[in-house]
């Protein structure tokens, strides 16, 4: 395992593996190998991960600068808007003056309800939320798109900059699918903006919602009924005020002779031998990791193969610094399948395992959609028994727990189940997305 522990600095640090700086206020960065060690003579596939863990934040933070965005709908009306109401008051208590705040409400229009601003008179914020009142439909998309102007208004690096947008229904007003919420997220995704989405009761779009937190690097939450806002808010509100590092850019440079094929756990844009993934804020004793799948032509036993450089650039929010390092990472064959066993990097083929499986468990809701619900519990069946003898091969609690957590949506999803579908589709999407973005809620 090769791991970094860097020093935060305006410069570039090529660091080699097992280097580690001595100070505390840096994040530690893992490159690894999947199995460092593959079989002679035949062409394999290899699993690379980044994986970057925050430091404890403990301490001053930096500023948030913040946009909230509400749906105030007609289904809202009652107990939902009410909760919502209490819960962004939530966040305006825990921010300071040094923090700017906006809230953007939205109906079949939209309106800035507190322009950004630095939050110095938190009552008149409070007031103008509890004045909020129901109407019209939702146009979600116009929402967003307005709160990601208001968080540009302050956009600075050396902020914790992020949009919530809390919303209990179906876009229909405006664009309305999930690949064009999507756009949306990769928009405010590269101006350096995640968005948590947060969806309330069963009406809304999770899949929407979720490829808007994905593609941003944002969080999603799930509350099935109001009463759950607070748990969610607080989540977030640990997430958001614990933000150490920011604007992370990977980049992943394949050697002659690899194909960079997919991210497995996360987006990433492949041209040529180039590979690219941002990562827009790292929380503090959290780790975020990708997992880029390439395929290996075969060598021979005893030879070494170069898979990669990789290149991980970032702004560390505590000392204001920038820093850049670099390490390479490489697979040796050999003819002995006990040797690619006992080499393997248990870590990292826990998150492949569980990457893969992710997919699975996507597919089988698919699949459920279409009305093949025998399939679906097939599929998610067969998942649990990979995960339970993966498991057991890494030795891994995590496995086995997602096993049962697959057994239990396999009996959810068979034809003769009982419940609401609409309300498991919506747990499991919410899993699926907590399990590919790390997620810790």
């Amino acid at each position: 395992m090769s791991r970094i522990q860097v020093v935060s600095a305006a410069c570039l640090l090529v660091l080699g593996a097992g280097t580690a700086a001595a100070q505390s206020k840096d994040l530690v960065i893992d490159v690894d190998v999947g199995e460092p060690i593959m079989i002679a003579d035949q062409d394999g596939r290899a699993y690379i991960e980044i994986a970057i863990t925050g430091f404890d934040e403990a301490g001053s933070r930096a500023p948030v600068n913040l946009a909230m965005v509400i749906d105030r709908s007609g289904s809202m009306r009652g107990d939902r808007l009410e909760k919502a109401k209490l819960a962004a008051l939530m966040v305006v208590d825990r921010l300071g003056p040094e923090d700017t705040l906006s809230v953007v409400t939205f109906d079949s229009s939209v309106e800035i309800l507190v322009p950004a601003a630095k939050v110095k008179d938190p009552e008149a914020i409070r007031r103008s939320i509890m004045a909020i009142s129901d109407q019209g439909q939702t146009a979600l998309h116009a929402g967003v798109n307005a709160g990601l102007g208001q968080v540009r208004e302050f956009f600075d690096k050396s902020r914790i900059n992020r949009l919530i947008l809390l919303s209990d229904g179906q876009a229909n007003v405006g664009p309305s699918s999930p690949t064009e919420l999507a756009a949306l997220g990769v928009e405010a995704g590269k101006l350096g903006i995640p968005v948590t989405t947060i969806g309330l009761g069963l009406g809304y779009n999770e899949d929407l919602l979720t490829q808007l937190a994905l593609s941003s690097d944002g969080n999603h939450g799930f509350a099935e009924t109001p009463d759950q806002l607070d748990d969610i808010f607080n989540h977030e509100l640990g997430d958001l005020l614990s933000v150490v590092a920011n604007d992370v850019i990977i980049e992943i440079e394949l050697a002659p002779g690899i194909k960079p094929l997919r991210g497995l756990n996360r987006p990433i844009s492949i041209k040529g031998q180039k590979a690219q993934l941002k990562l827009n804020q790292i929380y503090g004793k959290q780790t975020k990791n990708v997992i880029v799948e390439v395929a290996v032509p075969k060598g021979a036993a005893g030879k070494t193969k170069k898979l990669a450089d990789v290149a991980v650039a970032y702004r560390n929010l505590a000392t204001k610094k920038t820093a850049k390092v670099a390490d390479t990472v490489a697979v040796r064959f050999e003819k002995s399948k006990a040797a690619v066993e006992k080499g393997a990097n248990r870590r990292v083929m826990v998150g492949v395992t569980q990457a893969l499986a992710n997919e699975n468990q996507k597919q089988a809701v698919a699949l459920r959609d279409k009305g093949k619900a025998d399939a679906a519990q097939a599929m998610l069946k067969q998942n649990a028994e990979y995960l339970r003898a993966k498991g057991k091969q890494y030795g891994s609690d995590k496995l086995e727990t997602f096993a049962a957590e697959a057994d239990k949506d396999a009996e959810a999803v068979a034809p003769a189940a009982s419940g609401d579908w609409a309300k498991k589709r919506k747990g499991m999407t919410k899993s699926t997305h907590a399990r590919d973005s790390a997620q810790s809620w």
